[in-house]
């Protein structure tokens, strides 16, 4: 009966305008001196239904004029068939001046998204929301106390004058980063979540030192998402604000509530009648894999993705996705569900905004396109996959129904894609010095662009490496780098070596968390030794020159790749020779597991496995030689273990080692910028294939000990106590570690 009703108000109301409409035999424009009367046509020609006229059409057309942005005041008057419009122009702008900006580029950065500009039509709702959005502007770039102020000047002819006059002030520097709540965590491991950072007078690089409203907004989706991925499903982030603590100076402050952790509980796939839940097999079995585990948004996108691709493979294209929720105590109940949708297809897929980055960059991230029949669940991820690319503020769509069809609008703000950044660390090992150009986005053709240089104490390193993540659309990267090496080992290792040359490659998922690896290098090299080396190792040094291919197979089960609490990740690797002198053929495996054993604990295991030998049986380079790590054995001195050749420790052809390391968090548990940990270190490295008469060392060295991670107002500074259990005369011990870094 309702429903009759309405129809029948329906039919009435459309019955009402029509008799009510009026034809329109005649349009007679005024006023117009610039905007010609075909213009202004154009302008409202859609809303001129069959020449009729009633109150809509002049609603209408009042409003298309006024958001053409070029008329002032706009009257509309029906008379005797005639439709009499009268407008009045806006002024034109002759003249648009910024002052108290001295920098040019600085001066481009906060008005390229002004929508005023010379030669274009004055309006006062524009005017006022450009000096809003150079306000804006300011503080994303830290002058929250800048002043703009607007004056206008009139001319003859119609053309007006516009000066911004523009007060920078200083910067507003973040004096303090505070965590407050029930945050479950410390602020150590929550401050390397976030992007903010505290002020320091050595920090003259970053700009996260300063207030930034977006960076602050980006620092809670981080947040939030860091604990979605700690199974807080409920976490409330209800505010973060800045507190004023000296003139310019602020405390941000980010109150988070994680409430009660909760687990996977019962999850189920609910399909459509004519889907066959063998092709779902996948899904269940992951379903039981996670069951009882944390809750997990990276859990959730990738059941997205199981079904994603099941239903691709299978030919379900016009479906989409939806997720209920259930929670009950401290479990969640999932019930995924698919439903068929009408077989629409996609008319145009149409991209604003990109002004630097090129259309094609954001198509390649589409996994839908025209012409294809409309999926929910790959248009989705088409949006998020634009989203992760990084090189847009922001990024929104629509979807529009136009003749049983979808037309897709996507609209992108550009941001900044490049990026410098310096830093510094001092400890027992020795001095490193970092320096680091990068461009995520070179040319708006999605290429990266890396420039890397690292000096410390006996080494000085330096690369330049074009990377293309998505090479002629094939959805493998392509990437290659020049580098250059000087590593000066006289003193310990009785040896200097210069490596110059370049390297070609390409790296793509085969499946599902398994990534290829193919990378082709050619290097050319210098090996100097001193009078104290041994005949033999002096035998060695000359020039070089050696191709090799590398292949790489890394298989990551990580739940998520920072902060990991479960999972593994398995990567072996292997250096071919192609043409070398020493034919050295290079294995290397490594293996961690990751595990939660207690709340707020991470447990790993790991091992590894490398071996270098000449497969022609000559005598490896002394550069090639192998030395342990020193983070896989604690206790002793970085390079001081292993066979020696007089007084030089000379390396080995095999290395084997095994860690294990725990998270202390009951350890200093109320202090906040503190955690402790246990480890177990146990290595081995042996064998001298270019003297058979040296010691090759084969013994399994090992140490156990505590370690302190504590972030200090200079940077983050880590130590550890190690004391040996099993060793070699030889061996030097280094009880005591430590290791402070800081950016600027």
């Amino acid at each position: 009966m309702i429903k009759l009703i309405f129809k029948t108000f329906i039919i009435l109301h459309l019955s009402i305008s029509v008799l009510l409409s009026e034809e329109i035999k005649d349009i007679k424009i005024e006023g117009n001196n610039r905007i010609s009367n075909e213009t202004v046509k154009v302008f409202i020609d859609q809303y001129l239904n069959e020449n009729l006229f009633n109150l809509e059409t002049t609603n209408n057309i009042i409003k298309s004029l006024y958001e053409t942005g070029f008329f002032k005041d706009v009257k509309v008057k029906y008379q005797e068939n005639v439709l009499y419009i009268s407008v009045i122009e806006n002024p034109l702008i002759q003249i648009l001046e910024y002052d108290g900006v001295k920098s040019k580029t600085f001066l481009e950065k906060i008005t390229n998204n002004l929508t005023l500009k010379p030669k274009s039509s004055f309006n006062d709702f524009f005017l006022e929301r450009d000096k809003n959005l150079i306000i804006q502007n300011l503080k994303d770039e830290g002058y929250y106390f800048s002043e703009v102020s607007v004056k206008t000047e009139l001319l003859d002819n119609d053309f007006i004058n516009i000066f911004f006059e523009i007060k920078l002030g200083d910067k507003s520097k973040i004096s303090k980063i505070s965590f407050i709540g029930d945050k479950v965590f410390k602020d150590r491991k929550l401050n390397n979540i976030i992007i903010s950072e505290e002020y320091k007078p050595w920090k003259f690089l970053s700009g996260k030192k300063y207030l930034n409203e977006r960076i602050i907004a980006f620092d809670q989706r981080l947040l939030r998402n860091f604990y979605l991925n700690n199974g807080y499903y409920n976490v409330e982030i209800s505010s973060s604000f800045a507190k004023l603590i000296n003139e310019n100076e602020f405390e941000l402050i980010y109150n988070i509530n994680a409430n009660k952790k909760i687990y996977f509980g019962e999850l189920f796939l609910d399909l459509p009648t004519d889907f066959n839940l063998e092709n779902f097999e996948t899904v269940n079995t992951y379903f039981s894999d996670i069951k009882g585990k944390p809750y997990s948004i990276n859990s959730i996108q990738k059941i997205l993705e199981m079904i994603e691709e099941t239903s691709i493979y299978e030919e379900y294209q016009s479906i989409k996705a939806s997720v209920n929720e259930v929670i009950n105590n401290d479990k969640i109940n999932l019930t995924f569900i698919l439903e068929e949708t009408p077989k629409l297809f996609v008319k145009k897929i149409n991209i604003f905004g990109n002004n630097v980055t090129n259309e094609n960059v954001i198509r390649n991230q589409l996994f839908i396109d025209e012409g294809d029949p409309f999926n929910e669940i790959l248009y989705n991820k088409s949006i998020n996959e634009i989203k992760s690319l990084n090189y847009f503020r922001n990024v929104t769509s629509e979807i529009l129904d136009e003749d049983n069809a979808k037309i897709i609008n996507i609209y992108v703000e550009e941001k900044p894609t490049g990026e410098i950044s310096a830093g510094a660390g001092f400890g027992t090992s020795g001095a490193t010095f970092l320096f680091q150009v990068r461009e995520n986005n070179y040319l708006g053709k999605g290429i990266g662009l890396d420039t890397q240089a690292e000096i410390n104490e006996e080494s000085i390193k330096g690369s330049i490496s074009l990377i293309d993540p998505n090479y002629k659309n094939s959805d493998k990267s392509a990437f290659m780098t020049i580098k250059a090496n000087e590593t000066d080992r006289l003193k310990d290792f009785g040896y200097k070596s210069n490596v110059m040359g370049f390297s070609l490659g390409t790296k793509f998922e085969y499946k599902n968390d398994l990534r290829l690896g193919l990378e082709y290098e050619n290097l050319v090299e210098k090996i100097e030794t001193d009078s104290t080396a041994s005949i033999l190792q002096q035998g060695q040094k000359g020039n070089y020159f050696d191709n090799f291919l590398i292949l790489d197979f890394d298989y990551d089960k990580r739940n998520q790749r920072y902060q990991t609490n479960d999972g593994f990740r398995s990567n072996y690797d292997m250096k071919i020779p192609l043409i070398s002198e020493t034919n050295t053929f290079t294995q290397n495996y490594n293996f961690k597991t990751f595990h939660e054993l207690y709340e707020n604990n991470i447990t790993t295991f790991s091992y590894s496995l490398t071996t270098s030998n000449s497969l022609s049986g000559e005598n490896i380079k002394l550069s090639e030689r192998i030395y342990i790590p020193s983070k896989s054995l604690r206790g002793f001195e970085r390079g001081k273990v292993g066979p020696k050749d007089g007084n030089d420790f000379i390396g080995g052809n095999y290395l084997g080692s095994f860690n294990f390391t725990t998270t202390l968090p009951f350890i200093l548990d109320d202090v906040q910028n503190f955690d402790g940990l246990f480890f177990f270190d146990a290595a081995n490295l042996w064998g001298v294939d270019y003297d058979s008469s040296i010691d090759n060392s084969n013994k399994i060295r090992s140490s156990v000990g505590v370690g302190l991670d504590w972030l200090t107002p200079v940077g983050p500074l880590s130590f550890s106590l190690a004391a040996p259990l099993t060793k070699v005369d030889t061996d030097i011990e280094e009880t005591f570690r430590f290791n402070l870094g800081t950016t600027f």
